[in-house]
């Protein structure tokens, strides 16, 4: 598992492949949102929302997923406060990546995910959805924004 933020890789591979599918998750305590992308185009969509009541039922249902993608890499975003300092999930979602890389042998990358859930809102209020409709839509859309930075800032370290 590596990081964008400047984390000492785990793997001696630091550049994934140049094209393969890749699913980005925005880990929460009740909903993960999630997101694909292809490293060739490097452009994320949102895909969808698990709600789980459990960490298992929650494993599970991103292993449907993971079946039906065959990603080559997962990405999972790594809340910090602005200043850089640990946030409260911080730990969560580093338990929750080493999960999907345990139970799925996918290499999977930790991105910074700051202003990811305020760049969501104000994408889905531009393109005019607002209420429970962007509630529903948000941690999909803020996993869209977690893979385009991943995207971002390898095409920068290119």
């Amino acid at each position: 598992m590596t990081t964008t933020s400047g984390e000492k890789p785990r793997h001696a591979a630091l550049h994934p492949r140049a094209s393969g599918t890749v699913l980005a998750f925005d880990f929460g305590a009740r909903r993960v949102g999630v997101a694909v992308g292809e490293l060739e185009l490097g452009i994320a969509h949102p895909l969808e929302t698990v709600r789980a009541a459990s960490d298992r039922a929650r494993l599970d249902e991103v292993g449907r997923l993971i079946q039906d993608w065959s990603p080559t890499l997962l990405v999972v975003g790594l809340p910090s406060h602005m200043d850089g300092s640990e946030h409260e999930l911080s730990e969560r979602c580093r338990r929750f990546a080493l999960q999907l890389e345990r139970r799925f042998g996918v290499e999977v990358r930790l991105v910074d995910e700051r202003l990811t859930s305020r760049a969501a809102i104000q994408s889905l209020a531009a393109a005019g959805v607002r209420g429970r409709r962007q509630d529903e839509m948000l941690d999909q859309v803020a996993a869209a924004h977690i893979l385009q930075t991943f995207f971002t800032a390898r095409h920068d370290a290119a």
